[in-house]
């Protein structure tokens, strides 16, 4: 696996090393020595797939609170996606600052999130998948979010969504805690 630090601090862009022959190929996508040796975390709690029907289904910005944080580990198994994190961790040098990837699975690229950062997608294809690994179970108690284009953040989405979730329109504007 060849990682490369995002932007922001803690996050990785992952592409797995293929190793090929007549019958194709084999490569790794995640291995517990390899992550730790880069300072990630590697317990996978859950695993998550999601599917959206149509192009331009918005999915985010989710993250959950201490002490049910998690860090992801994101693939795009069929269609394509663009995929945007931002840093929530307060006194974090990367701090409401954002990043954001297209994913398909062609490339088979993964983005690896820290605790601490919101996460979501905009799907840019029909009928697309997104596979997860998630450091820590589901806690709907402790999960919330922030507004998709919250200008705060500037994230620079492709389009405007066309399909969400209702809680994900209404996430309030961030404010940063005095």
């Amino acid at each position: 696996m060849i990682f490369t630090e995002a932007p922001l601090s803690g996050a990785f862009v992952i592409r797995p090393e293929r190793l090929e022959d007549e019958r194709g190929f084999f490569a790794r996508v995640f291995c517990e020595k390899e992550f730790a040796a880069h300072g990630l975390a590697t317990r996978v709690a859950q695993c998550n797939l999601s599917s959206s029907r149509r192009r331009g289904t918005l999915r985010g910005m989710h993250y959950q609170r201490a002490p049910f944080a998690e860090a992801k580990l994101i693939r795009c198994t069929q269609g394509r996606i663009y995929d945007a994190i931002i840093d929530l961790r307060p006194g974090s040098p990367s701090f409401g600052r954002h990043f954001a990837i297209v994913l398909d699975p062609q490339e088979r690229t993964l983005l690896y999130v820290p605790e601490g950062f919101a996460h979501g997608f905009l799907t840019l294809e029909d009928e697309t998948e997104v596979s997860y690994q998630m450091s820590q179970v589901y806690s709907a108690e402790h999960a919330t979010g922030v507004r998709w284009n919250d200008p705060a953040f500037g994230v620079p989405w492709p389009f405007e969504p066309t399909v969400m979730a209702e809680r994900d329109r209404r996430y309030p504007d961030f404010r940063r805690a005095p």
